[in-house]
């Protein structure tokens, strides 16, 4: 096994019951499915094993890309992208279900640009930092920019934890399985983008000083992180 690179925050999982608990986490029969960073495909065989549709693989990583191509050369169903998840458009494709165990440094901001992506995307099933899968549950009091989109565009599921005896190496923090459900509504992002670098932009001004509404909503005498989600989005609503 290639020694993991830091810099691409590289943890392999290598534990079989947990690789099947993530996939059965979803409905894969026929799908379409992609999978951020496979590393040497061990989830990938969990998800090969489910006779998905297709699987579209994107590992940035030059030397476990060849890997990848000689292990599955002779499997129709796997089609290996040598790309960056972040530089990769997604309008072609439709009901895909994302699968990956995100690289931890960098997993807030491929959900954010996956979110762009909702038209093109079903579902997305993540192993994150638990730290990261607490940020983005709208269930939780005290509310933030990634909560608030994520409430917008999805239905968010915390799934189960996962122990760091899973990888390898094992990782110093706790990680989490999420789940993102898109909603099939037209959403507009880019308004729902702007409403939140307004509001969440001074957390300690009440919500009045950050956004302009001619309303008289009570609500907008409070500050943003005094609010629950829904409270959130009837203001959005005014907005």
């Amino acid at each position: 096994m290639e020694k993991p690179k830091k810099s691409l925050s590289q943890n392999f999982l290598i534990d079989k019951n947990i690789s099947k608990k993530i996939v059965n986490q979803t409905n894969i029969k026929g799908r379409q499915i992609l999978e951020i960073g496979p590393g040497y495909g061990f989830l990938t065989d969990s998800i090969l094993a489910n006779n998905p549709k297709k699987v579209y693989l994107i590992e940035k990583d030059y030397n476990l890309k060849k890997l990848l191509i000689k292990k599955y050369k002779n499997n129709q169903k796997v089609n290996i992208i040598g790309d960056d998840i972040l530089l990769t458009n997604l309008n072609e494709f439709k009901d895909l279900i994302i699968i990956s165990n995100l690289p931890y440094n960098i997993s807030s901001k491929i959900i954010l640009y996956l979110f762009s992506y909702k038209e093109s995307i079903c579902e997305m099933i993540f192993m994150i930092q638990k730290e990261m899968a607490l940020k983005f549950d709208y269930k939780l009091p005290k509310m933030n920019k990634y909560k608030f989109l994520t409430k917008i565009v999805s239905h968010y599921t915390r799934c189960f934890d996962v122990s760091s005896k899973a990888f390898f190496p094992k990782p110093k923090v706790k990680s989490t399985i999420v789940r993102f459900k898109f909603s099939k509504k037209t959403i507009d992002l880019n308004k729902a983008k702007y409403f939140s670098a307004r509001i969440f932009k001074n957390v300690r001004k009440k919500i009045y000083n950050n956004i302009n509404t001619n309303s008289d909503n009570n609500l907008l005498n409070k500050r943003v992180n005094e609010l629950n989600i829904d409270e959130l989005i009837s203001i959005y609503d005014l907005f």
